[in-house]
């Protein structure tokens, strides 16, 4: 009876062993490389090391705490306002400025509450959902009216101009960088304002220049009637931007002010103005080629788009080479193709002005729309020595004035360089268009 006994104590201690083994490799794989010898076996003493470890990841982890909270300390004091949503839109944290930016008194530090609930700008909301769709950062500015709890903080709380930056963070969160306008607004206006006067007083004493300088022009013998002839062209380069700003200032405050609607038909438009241009381009030798669909009309102001047409097509014909090409091209765009943000189911007329010179640099490019903004010089051709006494040198003004009117009539434009040509490439899309057969029903 002591034979099976002593296989069953044997049985039962060689599979206990066997346990302990599987227990002992399956903590041996979970050792840091650290605590191991170049052949794989355990770095002896095996206690204090895994004591050195425990340290060194309890100081690694304080280390990354402490940088945390200086990152978040830095961004609490930070000038641009800053907010993080996760992926329900919930306001996870936002430091001092976006707090104050956004009237955020109801949030604390801590707390989690649906963005939307506290700040009601649907303008900021739609901005973090184009953001985690497209996956790409976002730039929006808008004006922000905050929402107050109680009545008499209506009348102290004021409209801000804001522009938000996002960036898609993962786990579909994301952070937003906010920036206050309002002081550069302000700014912009004031300013505005006090140019707008000064055209105002200045106008009435250049045209009394004026005259005095016709007057001595017909009483003066050469030479001196040259320094006379150059004393009017600066006179009327003075009126000339007198003028263009007191313009450009009138649309911005009310673009369809001066408005008169109209059925304009575009290339019959397009011939007068060239015929206006005609003698500056045969003298570099500069054509006009026109293509696209007979007998569109546009509703419009004719005034107006007669002056886009006007600047645009100068503008042309200073920065082409002699005997360059200007090409305009018209085509009709269904609502599927309009790429206007206020989209209607008429169709649009898009218009394309290329000229043959060296186009836009890359730095001009996002800034020739600007006010007072003068591009590379290095784009102007050569001039004659001796202007045409009608000509007048640029102010700066007339893009600025190009973009308001096209804007004003409900369309957009935007500048390129032709792919083909590398030449100079405005685009116009205008809505209203109507085609020859709709005439008779349209009117």
């Amino acid at each position: 009876m002591l034979v099976p006994e002593f296989f069953l104590g044997l049985t039962v201690g060689l599979g206990f062993w066997l346990w302990q083994r599987v227990q002992m490799h399956r903590f041996l794989g979970n050792i840091p490389p650290s605590l191991k010898s170049q052949s794989g076996e355990i770095a002896l003493p095996l206690i204090p090391r895994l004591r050195y470890e425990i340290t060194s990841l309890r100081q690694e982890q304080q280390q990354l705490q402490q940088n945390l909270q200086n990152y978040q300390d830095l961004l609490e004091m930070a000038p641009v306002g800053y907010l993080q949503v996760d992926e329900e839109n919930q306001l996870l944290w936002c430091n001092r400025s976006a707090r104050e930016m956004l009237y955020l008194q109801r949030w604390q530090p801590g707390q989690v509450r649906l963005l939307l609930e506290l700040v009601r700008s649907y303008e900021l909301d739609q901005l973090i959902e184009q953001t985690r769709d497209r996956q790409q950062s976002q730039v929006r500015e808008w004006i922000f009216h905050p929402s107050v709890d109680s009545a008499a903080a209506i009348c102290e709380v004021k409209p801000l101009a804001l522009r938000a930056t996002t960036l898609p963070l993962a786990q579909g969160k994301v952070g937003v960088f906010l920036e206050n306008l309002q002081s550069q607004l302000e700014l912009e206006q004031a300013r505005d304002r006090a140019l707008c006067d000064l055209a105002h007083e200045l106008r009435t004493p250049l045209t009394s220049i004026r005259l005095v300088v016709e007057n001595l022009q017909t009483r003066l013998e050469p030479p001196l009637d040259r320094l006379v002839h150059r004393l009017l062209q600066e006179v009327d380069r003075l009126i000339h931007l007198v003028q263009s700003w007191l313009e450009l200032t009138q649309l911005e405050t009310n673009p369809s002010l001066e408005l008169n609607y109209q059925l304009v038909e575009v290339r019959s438009l397009i011939a007068k103005v060239w015929e206006t241009l005609e003698p500056l381009a045969q003298r570099e030798q500069i054509q006009l080629s026109y293509s696209g669909a007979e007998s569109i009309y546009i509703n419009a102001d004719e005034t107006r788009i007669h002056q886009v047409f006007l600047n645009l097509l100068d503008n042309s014909i200073k920065y082409s080479p002699q005997k360059g090409i200007i090409v305009v091209e018209t085509k009709i765009l269904d609502s599927n193709q309009n790429c206007n943000k206020k989209q209607s189911t008429a169709p649009s007329l898009e218009i394309n002005i290329i000229d043959s010179g060296v186009g836009f640099s890359e730095a001009d490019l996002p800034y020739v729309f600007e006010r007072f903004y003068r591009g590379d010089r290095a784009r102007s051709r050569p001039k004659q020595a001796q202007a045409s006494s009608t000509t007048i040198a640029g102010t700066g003004l007339g893009l600025a004035i190009v973009r308001q009117i096209i804007h004003a009539h409900g369309g957009s434009i935007k500048a390129m360089n032709h792919p083909l040509t590398g030449g100079a490439w405005i685009q116009i899309i205008l809505p209203g268009v109507v085609v020859n057969s709709q005439f008779q029903d349209y009117i």
